[in-house]
Protein backbone atom coordinates (compact mmCIF):
# COMPACT_ATOMS: atom_id res chain seq x y z
CA UNK A 1 0.00 0.00 0.00
CA UNK A 2 1.79 3.69 -1.01
CA UNK A 3 -0.07 6.78 -0.29
CA UNK A 4 2.29 8.54 -2.26
CA UNK A 5 5.20 7.83 -4.26
CA UNK A 6 8.56 7.93 -2.33
CA UNK A 7 12.36 7.37 -4.78
CA UNK A 8 15.23 6.46 -2.57
CA UNK A 9 17.83 9.13 -2.23
CA UNK A 10 16.57 11.70 -4.53
CA UNK A 11 19.16 13.40 -6.07
CA UNK A 12 17.20 15.90 -8.24
CA UNK A 13 13.76 17.69 -8.71
CA UNK A 14 11.15 15.32 -6.74
CA UNK A 15 7.52 16.91 -6.54
CA UNK A 16 6.11 13.79 -4.77
CA UNK A 17 1.92 14.33 -5.94
CA UNK A 18 3.44 14.45 -9.29
CA UNK A 19 4.19 10.85 -9.57
CA UNK A 20 1.85 8.15 -9.69
CA UNK A 21 2.70 4.49 -10.28
CA UNK A 22 1.63 3.11 -13.61
CA UNK A 23 2.96 -0.34 -14.20
CA UNK A 24 3.79 -3.71 -12.76
CA UNK A 25 6.24 -6.50 -13.08
CA UNK A 26 7.81 -8.65 -11.40
CA UNK A 27 11.12 -10.76 -11.44
CA UNK A 28 12.06 -12.94 -8.51
CA UNK A 29 12.22 -10.83 -5.53
CA UNK A 30 11.86 -7.88 -7.32
CA UNK A 31 8.60 -5.49 -8.39
CA UNK A 32 9.19 -3.60 -10.81
CA UNK A 33 6.98 0.18 -10.98
CA UNK A 34 6.97 2.59 -13.69
CA UNK A 35 6.47 6.17 -12.91
CA UNK A 36 5.81 8.13 -16.39
CA UNK A 37 6.91 11.57 -16.55
CA UNK A 38 2.96 12.98 -16.97
CA UNK A 39 4.26 16.09 -14.75
CA UNK A 40 7.27 17.55 -13.58
CA UNK A 41 9.02 16.44 -10.28
CA UNK A 42 9.35 13.13 -11.52
CA UNK A 43 13.42 11.83 -10.68
CA UNK A 44 13.16 8.36 -12.58
CA UNK A 45 10.33 6.63 -14.27
CA UNK A 46 11.18 2.97 -13.62
CA UNK A 47 12.27 1.41 -10.33
CA UNK A 48 12.31 -1.20 -7.93
CA UNK A 49 10.42 -2.59 -4.93
CA UNK A 50 11.92 -5.66 -2.49
CA UNK A 51 9.27 -8.24 -2.44
CA UNK A 52 8.25 -9.41 0.46
CA UNK A 53 8.33 -5.58 1.35
CA UNK A 54 9.47 -4.64 5.25
CA UNK A 55 7.03 -1.64 4.99
CA UNK A 56 4.21 -0.62 4.14
CA UNK A 57 5.22 2.46 1.56
CA UNK A 58 8.31 1.39 0.93
CA UNK A 59 10.44 3.65 -1.29
CA UNK A 60 10.97 3.22 -5.11
CA UNK A 61 14.83 2.34 -6.10
CA UNK A 62 15.48 3.71 -9.49
CA UNK A 63 16.36 0.82 -11.78
CA UNK A 64 19.05 -0.10 -12.77
CA UNK A 65 20.65 2.99 -11.16
CA UNK A 66 19.95 6.91 -10.96
CA UNK A 67 22.57 7.40 -14.06
CA UNK A 68 20.29 5.31 -16.36
CA UNK A 69 17.56 8.08 -16.07
CA UNK A 70 18.00 11.23 -18.08
CA UNK A 71 16.81 14.93 -16.76
CA UNK A 72 13.75 16.14 -18.71
CA UNK A 73 14.92 20.08 -18.69
CA UNK A 74 18.55 18.69 -20.45
CA UNK A 75 17.49 15.29 -22.37
CA UNK A 76 20.32 12.94 -22.64
CA UNK A 77 17.90 10.39 -25.61
CA UNK A 78 20.15 7.82 -24.82
CA UNK A 79 19.00 7.60 -21.31
CA UNK A 80 15.27 6.60 -20.11
CA UNK A 81 13.07 9.44 -20.28
CA UNK A 82 9.30 8.02 -19.38
CA UNK A 83 9.04 4.55 -18.99
CA UNK A 84 5.69 3.42 -19.34
CA UNK A 85 5.12 -0.35 -19.11
CA UNK A 86 7.29 -3.33 -19.25
CA UNK A 87 7.86 -6.56 -20.07
CA UNK A 88 9.52 -9.42 -18.14
CA UNK A 89 10.21 -12.50 -21.03
CA UNK A 90 11.60 -16.44 -19.99
CA UNK A 91 15.08 -15.49 -20.72
CA UNK A 92 15.60 -12.83 -17.57
CA UNK A 93 15.48 -9.91 -19.35
CA UNK A 94 12.91 -6.77 -18.87
CA UNK A 95 11.78 -4.93 -21.84
CA UNK A 96 10.59 -1.35 -22.07
CA UNK A 97 8.90 1.15 -23.86
CA UNK A 98 10.19 4.64 -23.07
CA UNK A 99 7.75 6.71 -24.87
CA UNK A 100 10.16 9.48 -24.55
CA UNK A 101 7.35 12.03 -23.57
CA UNK A 102 6.83 14.07 -20.45
CA UNK A 103 4.19 16.31 -19.35
CA UNK A 104 1.91 14.55 -21.20
CA UNK A 105 -0.92 15.45 -19.50
CA UNK A 106 -0.17 19.29 -19.62
CA UNK A 107 1.69 20.03 -23.01
CA UNK A 108 2.32 16.79 -24.90
CA UNK A 109 6.39 17.10 -25.05
CA UNK A 110 8.17 14.30 -27.60
CA UNK A 111 11.60 15.35 -26.12
CA UNK A 112 13.12 11.96 -27.33
CA UNK A 113 12.07 9.26 -29.94
CA UNK A 114 10.27 6.36 -28.40
CA UNK A 115 12.68 3.60 -27.69
CA UNK A 116 12.20 0.02 -26.41
CA UNK A 117 15.00 -1.00 -23.89
CA UNK A 118 16.58 -4.39 -22.85
CA UNK A 119 18.06 -5.10 -19.55
CA UNK A 120 19.23 -8.18 -18.78
CA UNK A 121 17.74 -9.53 -15.01
CA UNK A 122 20.96 -11.53 -13.76
CA UNK A 123 23.73 -8.88 -14.26
CA UNK A 124 20.83 -5.85 -14.66
CA UNK A 125 23.24 -4.94 -17.57
CA UNK A 126 21.60 -3.17 -20.54
CA UNK A 127 21.53 -5.56 -23.57
CA UNK A 128 19.23 -3.50 -26.30
CA UNK A 129 18.65 0.26 -26.82
CA UNK A 130 16.44 0.90 -29.93
CA UNK A 131 14.68 3.89 -31.13
CA UNK A 132 11.77 3.46 -33.27
CA UNK A 133 12.09 4.44 -36.86
CA UNK A 134 11.02 7.74 -37.61
CA UNK A 135 8.06 6.90 -39.91
CA UNK A 136 6.83 4.53 -36.79
CA UNK A 137 6.04 7.60 -34.74
CA UNK A 138 2.81 9.69 -35.88
CA UNK A 139 2.25 13.13 -34.67
CA UNK A 140 0.79 12.94 -31.13
CA UNK A 141 1.54 9.11 -31.07
CA UNK A 142 1.65 7.81 -27.39
CA UNK A 143 3.83 3.92 -27.48
CA UNK A 144 2.72 2.75 -23.74
CA UNK A 145 2.18 -0.86 -23.73
CA UNK A 146 4.70 -3.94 -24.75
CA UNK A 147 4.51 -7.70 -24.99
CA UNK A 148 7.38 -9.91 -26.18
CA UNK A 149 7.02 -13.35 -27.77
CA UNK A 150 10.25 -15.95 -28.05
CA UNK A 151 10.64 -17.93 -30.27
CA UNK A 152 12.94 -21.35 -30.74
CA UNK A 153 15.41 -19.62 -28.75
CA UNK A 154 16.15 -16.09 -26.44
CA UNK A 155 17.65 -14.36 -29.67
CA UNK A 156 14.39 -15.35 -31.83
CA UNK A 157 12.95 -12.54 -29.83
CA UNK A 158 10.10 -9.90 -30.92
CA UNK A 159 8.72 -6.80 -28.67
CA UNK A 160 4.68 -5.71 -29.94
CA UNK A 161 4.66 -2.12 -28.70
CA UNK A 162 1.17 -0.44 -28.57
CA UNK A 163 0.55 3.26 -29.92
CA UNK A 164 -2.21 4.14 -28.39
CA UNK A 165 -3.03 7.51 -29.57
CA UNK A 166 -2.20 6.65 -33.67
CA UNK A 167 -4.11 3.56 -33.81
CA UNK A 168 -1.06 1.14 -34.55
CA UNK A 169 1.32 -1.56 -33.30
CA UNK A 170 4.96 -1.65 -33.97
CA UNK A 171 6.58 -4.61 -34.02
CA UNK A 172 10.20 -5.18 -32.86
CA UNK A 173 12.88 -8.07 -34.30
CA UNK A 174 16.25 -8.50 -31.81
CA UNK A 175 17.78 -10.76 -34.46
CA UNK A 176 17.09 -8.33 -37.30
CA UNK A 177 17.70 -4.87 -34.87
CA UNK A 178 14.85 -3.62 -37.49
CA UNK A 179 11.27 -2.54 -36.90
CA UNK A 180 7.95 -2.62 -38.61
CA UNK A 181 4.30 -1.01 -38.68
CA UNK A 182 1.30 -2.85 -38.51
CA UNK A 183 -2.04 -1.37 -38.95
CA UNK A 184 -5.99 -2.09 -38.81
CA UNK A 185 -9.13 -0.32 -38.12
CA UNK A 186 -9.83 -2.89 -35.25
CA UNK A 187 -7.29 -1.01 -33.20
CA UNK A 188 -9.38 2.39 -33.62
CA UNK A 189 -11.31 3.02 -30.23
CA UNK A 190 -15.09 2.92 -30.47
CA UNK A 191 -16.45 6.27 -29.51
CA UNK A 192 -19.78 5.28 -27.82
CA UNK A 193 -16.58 2.80 -25.23
CA UNK A 194 -15.00 6.58 -24.65
CA UNK A 195 -17.23 7.70 -22.33
CA UNK A 196 -15.83 7.37 -18.67
CA UNK A 197 -17.64 7.93 -15.54
CA UNK A 198 -15.66 7.47 -12.57
CA UNK A 199 -15.47 8.58 -8.62
CA UNK A 200 -17.73 11.68 -9.93
CA UNK A 201 -16.04 12.16 -12.69
CA UNK A 202 -17.17 12.52 -16.58
CA UNK A 203 -14.41 12.51 -19.15
CA UNK A 204 -13.79 10.67 -22.31
CA UNK A 205 -10.65 8.79 -23.52
CA UNK A 206 -9.84 7.90 -27.36
CA UNK A 207 -7.52 5.37 -26.31
CA UNK A 208 -6.97 2.65 -28.97
CA UNK A 209 -5.22 -0.46 -29.02
CA UNK A 210 -3.53 -1.12 -25.90
CA UNK A 211 -4.44 -4.49 -23.94
CA UNK A 212 -2.23 -7.19 -25.80
CA UNK A 213 -1.74 -10.97 -24.85
CA UNK A 214 0.18 -13.99 -26.93
CA UNK A 215 -1.85 -17.37 -26.37
CA UNK A 216 -2.16 -20.93 -28.34
CA UNK A 217 -5.70 -20.58 -30.01
CA UNK A 218 -7.04 -24.08 -30.71
CA UNK A 219 -9.87 -23.03 -32.61
CA UNK A 220 -7.45 -21.76 -35.27
CA UNK A 221 -4.32 -24.11 -34.12
CA UNK A 222 -1.75 -21.42 -33.91
CA UNK A 223 -0.63 -18.99 -31.84
CA UNK A 224 -2.03 -15.91 -31.69
CA UNK A 225 -2.62 -11.81 -30.35
CA UNK A 226 -4.98 -11.36 -28.26
CA UNK A 227 -6.02 -7.21 -27.98
CA UNK A 228 -8.75 -4.59 -27.56
CA UNK A 229 -8.58 -0.82 -27.76
CA UNK A 230 -9.06 1.02 -24.07
CA UNK A 231 -12.24 2.34 -25.89
CA UNK A 232 -14.19 -0.83 -26.60
CA UNK A 233 -16.16 -3.88 -25.07
CA UNK A 234 -14.67 -5.88 -27.52
CA UNK A 235 -11.87 -8.69 -27.90
CA UNK A 236 -10.14 -9.17 -30.83
CA UNK A 237 -7.54 -11.18 -31.95
CA UNK A 238 -4.74 -12.18 -35.07
CA UNK A 239 -1.94 -14.73 -35.97
CA UNK A 240 1.31 -13.94 -34.20
CA UNK A 241 3.03 -15.24 -37.34
CA UNK A 242 1.19 -12.78 -39.57
CA UNK A 243 2.63 -9.77 -37.47
CA UNK A 244 5.86 -11.20 -37.45
CA UNK A 245 6.42 -11.64 -41.48
CA UNK A 246 8.11 -8.49 -42.14
CA UNK A 247 7.86 -8.44 -45.94
CA UNK A 248 3.70 -8.63 -45.30
CA UNK A 249 3.77 -4.82 -43.87
CA UNK A 250 5.61 -3.33 -46.50
CA UNK A 251 3.03 -4.15 -49.52
CA UNK A 252 -0.37 -3.54 -49.66
CA UNK A 253 -1.64 -4.50 -45.92
CA UNK A 254 -5.13 -4.57 -46.86
CA UNK A 255 -6.20 -7.82 -48.29
CA UNK A 256 -4.20 -9.25 -44.62
CA UNK A 257 -7.30 -7.14 -42.53
CA UNK A 258 -9.61 -9.82 -42.14
CA UNK A 259 -7.26 -12.15 -40.56
CA UNK A 260 -7.82 -9.45 -37.66
CA UNK A 261 -10.87 -10.38 -36.08
CA UNK A 262 -13.39 -9.94 -33.00
CA UNK A 263 -14.31 -12.54 -30.57
CA UNK A 264 -16.18 -11.35 -28.56
CA UNK A 265 -17.72 -8.30 -26.26
CA UNK A 266 -17.64 -8.22 -22.09
CA UNK A 267 -20.69 -5.89 -22.02
CA UNK A 268 -21.39 -2.44 -21.03
CA UNK A 269 -18.62 -0.51 -19.49
CA UNK A 270 -16.70 -3.53 -19.41
CA UNK A 271 -13.35 -1.22 -20.70
CA UNK A 272 -10.12 -2.27 -20.21
CA UNK A 273 -6.40 -1.46 -20.26
CA UNK A 274 -4.02 -4.67 -20.20
CA UNK A 275 -3.97 -8.33 -19.66
CA UNK A 276 -2.03 -11.64 -18.68
CA UNK A 277 -2.71 -15.19 -19.40
CA UNK A 278 -1.18 -18.12 -17.65
CA UNK A 279 0.75 -21.07 -19.14
CA UNK A 280 -2.06 -23.30 -19.10
CA UNK A 281 -4.52 -20.26 -20.86
CA UNK A 282 -6.41 -18.66 -18.29
CA UNK A 283 -6.13 -14.75 -19.29
CA UNK A 284 -7.18 -12.22 -16.73
CA UNK A 285 -7.85 -8.74 -17.54
CA UNK A 286 -8.67 -5.33 -15.81
CA UNK A 287 -12.26 -3.65 -15.62
CA UNK A 288 -11.20 -0.22 -15.02
CA UNK A 289 -15.37 1.58 -15.21
CA UNK A 290 -15.71 -1.30 -12.27
CA UNK A 291 -12.78 -1.22 -9.98
CA UNK A 292 -12.48 -5.19 -10.87
CA UNK A 293 -10.51 -7.54 -12.27
CA UNK A 294 -12.03 -10.29 -14.88
CA UNK A 295 -11.11 -13.70 -16.55
CA UNK A 296 -11.76 -15.80 -19.11
CA UNK A 297 -10.74 -19.68 -19.80
CA UNK A 298 -8.93 -19.48 -23.82
CA UNK A 299 -10.15 -22.75 -24.54
CA UNK A 300 -14.11 -21.41 -24.29
CA UNK A 301 -15.91 -19.36 -26.83
CA UNK A 302 -15.46 -15.46 -25.92
CA UNK A 303 -19.23 -15.06 -24.32
CA UNK A 304 -20.11 -13.38 -21.16
CA UNK A 305 -21.29 -16.87 -20.02
CA UNK A 306 -17.60 -17.61 -20.19
CA UNK A 307 -16.45 -14.38 -18.42
CA UNK A 308 -15.69 -14.35 -14.84
CA UNK A 309 -15.14 -11.42 -12.58
CA UNK A 310 -14.22 -10.97 -8.76
CA UNK A 311 -16.20 -8.22 -7.41
CA UNK A 312 -13.23 -6.44 -6.10
CA UNK A 313 -12.08 -9.13 -4.32
CA UNK A 314 -14.77 -8.62 -1.51
CA UNK A 315 -13.61 -5.08 -0.57
CA UNK A 316 -14.80 -2.38 -2.08
CA UNK A 317 -11.71 -0.40 -1.63
CA UNK A 318 -9.52 -2.57 -2.58
CA UNK A 319 -8.94 -1.47 -6.05
CA UNK A 320 -9.60 1.65 -7.62
CA UNK A 321 -8.94 1.82 -11.05
CA UNK A 322 -6.61 -1.17 -11.38
CA UNK A 323 -4.20 0.20 -14.40
CA UNK A 324 -2.15 -2.41 -14.90
CA UNK A 325 -1.98 -6.90 -14.71
CA UNK A 326 0.80 -9.36 -15.14
CA UNK A 327 0.50 -13.08 -15.07
CA UNK A 328 4.25 -14.15 -13.43
CA UNK A 329 6.60 -16.90 -14.12
CA UNK A 330 6.81 -18.91 -11.01
CA UNK A 331 5.64 -23.00 -10.83
CA UNK A 332 2.64 -21.64 -8.95
CA UNK A 333 1.62 -18.70 -11.13
CA UNK A 334 0.20 -15.48 -9.76
CA UNK A 335 -1.47 -12.40 -11.00
CA UNK A 336 -0.50 -9.32 -10.19
CA UNK A 337 -2.35 -5.54 -10.33
CA UNK A 338 -1.32 -2.09 -9.79
CA UNK A 339 -4.57 0.20 -8.77
CA UNK A 340 -3.61 3.52 -8.88
CA UNK A 341 -6.98 6.27 -9.01
CA UNK A 342 -5.53 7.37 -12.18
CA UNK A 343 -8.15 9.43 -13.27
CA UNK A 344 -8.19 11.68 -9.78
CA UNK A 345 -5.04 12.36 -10.44
CA UNK A 346 -5.12 13.32 -14.02
CA UNK A 347 -9.08 15.48 -13.11
CA UNK A 348 -9.17 16.36 -9.49
CA UNK A 349 -6.59 15.95 -6.57
CA UNK A 350 -5.62 12.47 -4.61
CA UNK A 351 -5.55 12.73 -1.03
CA UNK A 352 -1.96 11.86 0.52
CA UNK A 353 -4.03 11.24 3.78
CA UNK A 354 -5.12 8.04 2.41
CA UNK A 355 -3.83 4.66 0.30
CA UNK A 356 -4.01 5.72 -3.29
CA UNK A 357 -2.12 2.91 -4.68
CA UNK A 358 -2.24 -0.41 -4.50
CA UNK A 359 0.09 -3.75 -5.45
CA UNK A 360 -1.98 -6.69 -5.10
CA UNK A 361 -1.07 -10.29 -5.71
CA UNK A 362 -3.85 -13.50 -5.85
CA UNK A 363 -2.34 -17.05 -6.60
CA UNK A 364 -4.27 -17.76 -9.83
CA UNK A 365 -5.25 -21.45 -8.84
CA UNK A 366 -6.95 -19.62 -5.45
CA UNK A 367 -8.39 -17.05 -7.08
CA UNK A 368 -10.39 -18.87 -9.93
CA UNK A 369 -11.31 -22.13 -8.21
CA UNK A 370 -14.71 -21.58 -8.01
CA UNK A 371 -15.16 -19.61 -11.00
CA UNK A 372 -16.09 -20.37 -14.74
CA UNK A 373 -12.74 -19.49 -15.71
CA UNK A 374 -11.44 -22.69 -14.19
CA UNK A 375 -11.10 -25.68 -16.94
CA UNK A 376 -11.58 -28.21 -14.46
CA UNK A 377 -14.91 -26.59 -13.47
CA UNK A 378 -18.19 -27.67 -16.00
CA UNK A 379 -21.01 -25.33 -15.94
CA UNK A 380 -24.05 -27.27 -16.81
CA UNK A 381 -26.94 -24.80 -18.16
CA UNK A 382 -30.11 -27.39 -18.79
CA UNK A 383 -32.40 -24.08 -18.98
CA UNK A 384 -33.30 -23.28 -22.27
CA UNK A 385 -31.42 -20.55 -24.09
CA UNK A 386 -31.98 -17.73 -26.53
CA UNK A 387 -29.49 -16.04 -28.42
CA UNK A 388 -30.02 -12.23 -28.97
CA UNK A 389 -27.46 -10.02 -31.24
CA UNK A 390 -27.00 -6.83 -29.43
CA UNK A 391 -24.84 -4.49 -30.81
CA UNK A 392 -22.40 -2.32 -28.58
CA UNK A 393 -23.88 0.88 -27.25
CA UNK A 394 -27.29 -1.20 -26.68
CA UNK A 395 -29.15 -1.25 -23.52
CA UNK A 396 -28.09 -4.63 -22.22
Amino acid sequence: MIKKCKFYKPNRDFVPKNNLPLGIDVHNNRLFVTTPRWKNGVPASLGTLPFPPKESSPAIKPYPNWEAHGNPNNPDCSKLMSVYRTAVDRCNRIWLIDSGIVNATINLNQICPPKIVVYDLKSDELIVRYNLEASHVKQDSLHSNIVVDIGEDCDDAHAIVSDVWRFGLVVYSLSKNRSWRVTNYNFYPDPVASDFNVYGLNFQWLDGVFGMSIYYNREIMERVLYFHPMASFKEFMVPINLLLNESVWQTNTQEYAKYFIPIGDRGYNSQSSTTGVTRNGIMFFTQVHQDDIGCWDTSKPYTRAHLGKFHNLENSNLIQFPNDLKVDKEKDQNVWLISNRLPIFLYSNLDYGEVNFRILKANVNKIIRNSVCNPDNNYNNTSKSAFVLIEEGQCY
